[in-house]
């Protein structure tokens, strides 16, 4: 569970990473795109996962939400809720009633360890194409840089008037798609100090597993 939790923060995240040398709308629009999001007191997202197998025609949808606000963030999943206040990440079993405690590692430039560094690095890894602009939206195609990356491309759908995310879809060389639908998407949000903390008064009878 717990790496696909990581797998699915950076799912989410992933649009700043890309940028290659290509297509110079694309980098514009992407560039246009995270520079919004560094502004805001905080990206707040509800969204819809969908996995597609190709292999069995199989399909998975899972609902979430998550709210980033520089190196904090938290993941609310419907097993699983992980909190990050730049120094400390709990990640909590709702079935198990389980929380994990671990430290940061400070010289982990993930986005696990610190999440405000996707804004800085997003001008690496991938080139880009601006597939199409229509009314309403933009949709940029993304395709890894190294050729033995598990991925075909990554295509990301941008709002036109408001510069918020739309889609995300991973394409795997495997025959799996993963297709983050965004259902909110708000950049107004101030989060309270304790947004980004586990609160035990708020969890009875929980398992504690401190790892730091």
């Amino acid at each position: 569970m717990r790496s696909f939790v990581v797998t699915l923060l950076l799912l989410i995240v992933l649009p700043y990473y890309a940028a290659g040398q290509d297509d110079q709308n694309a980098i514009k629009m992407l560039d246009s795109f995270a520079n919004k999001a560094l502004k805001a007191p905080s990206i707040a997202m509800k969204f819809n996962l969908v996995t597609t197998s190709q292999t069995d025609n199989s399909t998975d949808t899972l609902a979430g939400s998550v709210i980033i606000s520089k190196d904090k963030y938290r993941l609310d999943l419907p097993d699983n809720i992980i909190w990050f206040n730049g120094e400390t990440s709990w990640s909590y079993l709702t079935a198990e009633k389980e929380v994990t405690i671990t430290k940061a590692n400070k010289k982990d430039n993930t986005f696990q360890s610190r999440p405000s560094l996707i804004f800085s690095a997003y001008k690496k890894g991938y080139k880009n194409r601006l597939i199409d602009e229509k009314a309403d939206s933009y949709i940029i195609d993304m395709y890894p840089e190294d050729i033995k990356s598990e991925l075909i491309r990554i295509r990301l759908t941008i709002g036109k008037s408001l510069l918020n995310l739309i889609s995300l879809e991973y394409k795997k060389k495997d025959g799996t798609i993963i297709t983050l639908h965004v259902t909110g998407y708000d950049l107004k949000v101030k989060p309270e100090s304790d947004t980004f903390v586990y609160q035990p008064a708020k969890f009875k009878d929980v398992e504690v597993i401190d790892m730091r």
